[in-house]
């Protein structure tokens, strides 16, 4: 079992006749992705990806006529909201969002209608979530992947490749890889994952990777004090160095009034029995050492 994606995804790529569209759909049929549609306005009863996946004019068609129950949005930042209200218009209940530089202003009212519609939006700027051995929804890498038993749920897309080729290297194979993306509003928390992870019977160990800004990492120590108890999970949390007022890297990731730093993440992490690693490639020897066995 996988949570998000899996054997059973029958996805619709939104923006397939872009560049990244195409690029990282060609990525996602080659992992075993059952890509059953693409959408581009004006250009519905074409085919795209050599002939091989239809173009519809909307998601409700591709639901509709192709079955799709899954998107991915390779949409320009300016289109990426309105996309998301269309594919929960159309019914799709997993939307995985792409696109970076989407307003936040923007997010918060989109995030509420796909909440009401008891549908799961993951991103925007988000690396996407993969499966390994399963299917590949979004821009991870595929070569990284091991299939296995330790979730990883991640704010940073590039940690999240670094964490993950470290844990394949120790042999330690992922369940499900997901990142939830580094804006300010976004879709799914790490809280949403670690529900997800903890009622997964195929995952049986946890990797969180975070970054300053925010509370998110403290309510998931939180969480994982009161709810994933005898769990074995490690995390990273990025920034230590970074001055306060500043931001580093994702819009998101910025220490004000005080709070936010990296200290107080490792703090409530720690406090709540996560092993809490200096760099990535520590993880695989902190998840063995909070005893976890492959």
């Amino acid at each position: 079992m996988s949570i998000l994606v899996g054997r059973d995804t029958r996805l619709v790529v939104q923006g397939i006749t872009g560049r990244e569209g195409e690029f990282h759909t060609r990525a996602s049929i080659a992992y075993g992705t059952n890509v059953v549609a693409g959408t581009r306005p004006g250009k519905g009863g074409q085919m795209a990806i050599d002939g091989t996946v239809p173009i519809f004019d909307t998601v409700a068609e591709a639901v509709k006529q192709a079955g799709a129950n899954t998107s991915v949005i390779y949409i320009p930042a300016s289109g990426a909201p309105d996309a998301v209200l269309e594919a929960v218009d159309a019914g799709v209940k997993t939307i995985v969002c792409i696109t970076e530089g989407v307003p936040a202003l923007d997010m918060i009212s989109v995030v509420e209608v796909v909440r009401r519609a008891e549908a799961r939006l993951i991103g925007p700027n988000c690396p996407g979530v993969t499966s390994p051995g399963r299917a590949k929804v979004g821009i991870i890498p595929a070569s990284i992947h091991l299939p296995g038993r330790v979730g990883v749920v991640s704010r940073s897309g590039t940690l999240t490749y670094e964490a993950v080729q470290a844990m394949t290297d120790a042999g330690l194979g992922q369940s499900t890889c997901v990142g939830i993306g580094g804006d300010p509003i976004i879709g799914t928390t790490f809280l949403d994952v670690l529900r997800l992870f903890r009622d997964d019977p195929e995952t049986d160990a946890i990797v969180l990777i975070g970054e300053i800004g925010g509370s998110a990492e403290e309510e998931a120590a939180a969480f994982a004090a009161e709810h994933l108890k005898g769990m074995p999970m490690a995390a990273f949390i990025a920034g230590r160095t970074a001055p306060p007022g500043r931001r580093m890297g994702h819009a998101g990731a910025i220490i004000s009034g005080g709070s936010g730093t990296a200290a107080e993440k490792i703090a409530a992490l720690e406090a709540a029995g996560v092993h809490v690693a200096d760099s990535p490639t520590q993880l695989p020897r902190l998840l063995l050492e909070a005893g976890y066995r492959a």
